[in-house]
């Protein structure tokens, strides 16, 4: 791999990074390539060439994937769910859960406490939304 490529990975990486911790508050494109040092319409290129998504998508997904673990492990309100991974309203949530699970949140829920006596690591497999199930990048 050449140093330019490593160089562009690390970039990419850095700002991945950042979208894992910081999945909660309001990133946005401008935000994440200034953390890259690249500019926007660079970063969004680079970042979908190397991921395979854009990081739209990217934090939309791991938006859910918290809200999925806080559904299976609190009893908290999908409500308040919704606004502490991220989400700027319930409706929102909602539409996004059901496009990358395949079900609402409510429903995740439910199935999900059916499956409590199954191993953790089943289970994780077996409910991942994977990379390519929401519909739009908006």
């Amino acid at each position: 791999m050449s140093r330019a490529a490593e160089d562009t990975n690390r970039r990419m990486l850095r700002a991945r990074d950042a979208m894992d911790r910081a999945y909660a508050q309001p990133l946005d494109v401008p935000a994440l390539a200034r953390i890259a040092h690249v500019s926007q319409a660079h970063f969004s290129r680079t970042f979908r060439a190397t991921f395979g998504e854009t990081p739209h998508r990217y934090l939309q997904r791991r938006r859910v994937e918290r809200a999925m673990s806080l559904l299976r492990d609190t009893d908290r309100s999908v409500t308040d769910i919704s606004f502490d991974v991220g989400f700027g309203s319930p409706g929102t949530f909602s539409r996004t859960f059901r496009a990358i699970v395949g079900s609402s949140p409510r429903a995740y829920r439910k199935r999900a406490a059916a499956t409590a006596g199954v191993p953790t690591c089943f289970t994780m497999a077996w409910t991942r939304p994977s990379a390519g199930r929401l519909p739009s990048d908006g």
